[in-house]
């Protein structure tokens, strides 16, 4: 009997693993090992791709099975089954790529030490975009370069293999795949620091923005869409109630092309059918969807770009041409123009763009209020974004703020909801903070109490206002303010408790008992001090 060849360590642990974040973990860890081979600039794609191709094989498989036993249900001969099973359009029009034999996983896993794990994968690569039209130019070919250590990447494809994402409780392959290309794409922002941030937002800021929207169908949109988070939540949002993805229909656009890369594999590897356009581009130079009217605008736009595309004459610029030297207004202005007649948007911006009146951007403030197109401004704490130290606020607009009729909202013409949620979240490690559950349903419920929406009205939730968290401000209590749109100048202070006589004499007690303690320490402390100088002159 030959010995048992003794599996690295990695797979040792994947075997052992319980959980799909343990799998993550173990799979970033030998993901990882890869860093000092490639060209970091590529890492991304690389790994991501590897993911993609392992989501795509293994969506095809299960397909493939699923299509092999209703055709036996069906009574249909094994030999005629074979044939059937070789229907791309039976894969297809369930929403599943076309996968060729020589791009399957269990292909390329099986003749990789014979032709060499690169060549293989850079030809599956190629073969699929050939054989899925929304696909072409989108997957990396950059494996079977010198410069990549190809005993690593055989051992990193052994892993994938044995990952077993379909085998974790009730969750498809799909799902579990989904959720380690995030971990990883949050892996990846983390380990950029800033530059990451080109590419991603933090998840429970995206989760913050399609909680107050609700969009539960129509057209989403996100101008600087990065990887493609807003849409994936979206679509998360809508099966967390009910609904099918296809109740939204997804428009993007990315101005960077290895990072509309990223977005076009989430998407997919989400089954989100999304039109990101067919290249990336500049959204203010070369906006790819000039005629679309958007229900919902999601964005975490560049914060305070001074180099971008203005041209004065724009039409975009209805309430005021935006200063060359920072775009946030832009953003803001490109946003309303894209919005239809009852459309919403959340936006990510620098908390300068709620109070700067540097440039014309203070009277561009002014007639976006005075044009009630603000709803809600939310200020955000610190520390949610790792790859920016810049404070962050949300601007939540609406072209009609009255009850819409059937819809039987509140009327909140000329109002503007202001929350201040600096002190919220809790800290995950030494540099970042994440909304809790709690938090994420205390601001959102805040804002669906004051619309008026019907799953407020299905909770019986009413809004008040509450002092230090929340305000209702009337447009004359914004002019008041000069148009400064800060939640802290209109929410107040928190109302102090008022404490019973029994609880102040008993907490002065206890400040009395620490002051003396304080001096005994004190005391004592002089009196060593003294001791080892005398010793040191004697």
């Amino acid at each position: 009997m030959p010995p048992r060849t003794k599996k690295p360590a990695d797979q040792a642990e994947l075997f052992s693993a319980s959980t799909a974040k343990e799998i993550q973990d173990i799979l970033w860890k030998a993901a990882d090992k890869l860093r000092g081979s490639i060209d970091a600039a590529q890492y991304k794609e690389f790994v991501l791709g590897l993911i993609f191709l392992k989501y795509v094989s293994d969506a095809f498989e299960e397909r493939r099975t699923e299509l092999a036993k209703e055709l036996a249900e069906d009574g249909i001969s094994e030999e005629q089954i074979g044939d059937f099973l070789e229907d791309r359009d039976e894969y297809t029009g369930a929403h599943v790529f076309w996968v060729p034999e020589t791009a399957r996983w269990s292909w390329i896993a099986a003749h990789a030490k014979a032709q060499g794990v690169g060549k293989l994968l850079d030809e599956a690569m190629d073969a699929i975009m050939r054989e899925n039209a929304s696909l072409t130019g989108v997957l990396p070919k950059i494996f079977n370069q010198d410069r990549v250590d190809q005993k690593r990447l055989g051992e990193l494809v052994d892993l994938i293999s044995d990952a077993r994402f379909g085998g974790s409780g009730d969750k498809p392959a799909q799902d579990l795949l989904g959720e380690v290309y995030e971990y990883f794409l949050g892996n990846f922002a983390r380990a950029e620091g800033k530059r990451g941030g080109e590419f991603y937002t933090p998840s429970s800021v995206v989760r913050l923005i399609v909680e107050i929207l609700e969009p539960y169908e129509g057209r989403v949109y996100d101008p600087a869409c990065g990887s493609g988070g807003m849409f994936v939540q979206a679509a998360k949002f809508i099966k967390a109630h009910q609904g099918s993805k296809s109740d939204i229909a997804v428009y993007g656009q990315e101005l960077n092309e290895r990072t509309w890369r990223l977005a076009k594999m989430n998407l997919a590897i989400h089954g989100i059918d999304g039109n990101l356009a067919a290249r990336w581009g500049d959204t203010f130079a070369d906006d790819k969807h000039p005629d679309l009217k958007a229900d919902f605008v999601m964005a975490n736009p560049p914060f305070n770009i001074k180099d971008w595309a203005r041209d004065e004459s724009d039409p975009r610029w209805k309430y005021g041409v935006p200063p060359k030297n920072n775009a946030n207004y832009a953003w803001l202005q490109h946003m309303i123009a894209k919005l239809g007649e009852r459309g919403t948007a959340g936006i990510v911006l620098a908390n300068g763009s709620m109070s700067s009146q540097s440039s014309g951007e203070g009277e561009i403030r002014q007639a976006l209020v005075e044009a009630d197109m603000v709803a809600c401004m939310v200020a955000l704490p610190s520390q949610l974004f790792r790859t920016t130290q810049i404070p962050a606020c949300l601007w939540f607009l609406s072209k009609d703020k009255s009850p819409q009729g059937a819809r039987r909202l509140e009327d909140r013409r000329g109002e503007i909801l202001f929350i201040d949620a600096r002190e919220m979240g809790e800290m995950v490690d030494r540099t970042e903070r994440v909304f809790t559950e709690a938090d994420l349903a205390k601001i959102a419920d805040t804002y669906h109490a004051w619309r008026g929406t019907p799953s407020a009205r299905e909770a019986g939730q009413t809004y008040e206002d509450v002092p230090g968290f929340c305000y209702s401000a009337n447009l004359e209590t914004v002019r008041e303010h000069g148009y400064v749109l800060t939640p802290g100048r209109y929410v107040g202070a928190v109302e102090a408790e008022e404490e019973s006589a029994e609880a102040v004499a008993e907490r002065m007690s206890k400040l009395t008992e620490e002051l003396y303690r304080l001096f005994d320490k004190s005391a004592h402390l002089e009196k060593t001090v003294r001791e080892r100088l005398g010793r040191i002159s004697a």
